[in-house]
């Protein structure tokens, strides 16, 4: 069950019986132990909703720059403020910018949250040739980068760094052939791919462009790694994510 939706429902419910009025012993202690608790799930509800959300990184398409177990706060207010448990925007703020790493609901199923690399925005012309990106006919750079990634980790591929003349950030090829393509993104939406860009749900396959209202976040910092639940969690990858 979705957390923030429990969340919603115990600040309501604790709200409501913080003010309920009774002679009964055991409506009482409801009362008092509600009235306690209600400022701070409301802090957290509003914290979670408006400003900052953890999130815990699920599956490997973002690596290099994210691996699995990664744990990130995603800045909830970066493109807009939006209602809690809904789509609906209650404040705009600014756009995406190429390279940000978002967080969005999928087109398909609004249930399931994604997360990407923005690529191109509404209007640019997207060509993927050899691996390599061209936005508008500009030619994203690719630099090898010299890594300590483990060999398991992003499968005996080879780590680049990309440069989109505003940002750069890490990707990570594979071997196998590339996967060519020419879109031109359509007014209002987003073009997304995967740092983990031969092994990545995204724009070029399932996912498609990404209207503007699906946005709801943009990953800002890693806190913590904890890969399972038997691993101790680890602060060495603390920072902000490029």
């Amino acid at each position: 069950m979705d957390f923030t939706f429990i969340l919603v429902v115990a600040t309501i419910l604790t709200g409501i019986f913080s003010l309920i009025r009774s002679n009964s012993s055991i409506f009482s202690n409801i009362r008092e132990l509600s009235a306690s608790i209600f400022p701070v799930l409301l802090f957290v509800l509003v914290i979670r909703s408006f400003f900052f959300e953890p999130y815990k990184i699920p599956s490997g398409s973002m690596i290099p720059t994210l691996m699995i177990g990664d744990f990130i706060l995603v800045d909830k207010n970066i493109y807009g403020y939006k209602l809690p448990l809904s789509n609906i925007t209650l404040i705009e703020n600014q756009d995406p910018k190429r390279g940000d790493v978002v967080v969005f609901k999928y087109p398909e199923n609004m249930k399931i949250n994604y997360i990407k690399r923005v690529i191109a925005l509404p209007g640019d012309t997207v060509i993927y040739k050899n691996k390599r990106l061209f936005i508008n006919n500009n030619e994203y750079t690719l630099t090898k980068f010299p890594h300590s990634f483990d060999p398991v980790e992003i499968a005996d591929g080879e780590v680049y760094r990309e440069n989109n003349s505003e940002k750069e950030y890490l990707i990570l090829n594979q071997t196998q052939s590339p996967f060519n393509f020419k879109y031109t993104v359509p007014s209002d939406t987003f073009f997304v791919m995967g740092d983990n860009r031969d092994n990545s749900n995204d724009s070029t396959k399932d996912v498609g462009f990404v209207p503007r209202e699906n946005f709801f976040g943009r990953a800002d910092y890693i806190w913590m790694t904890w890969e399972c639940w038997t691993c101790l969690p680890s602060f060495e990858k603390v920072g902000r994510i490029n």
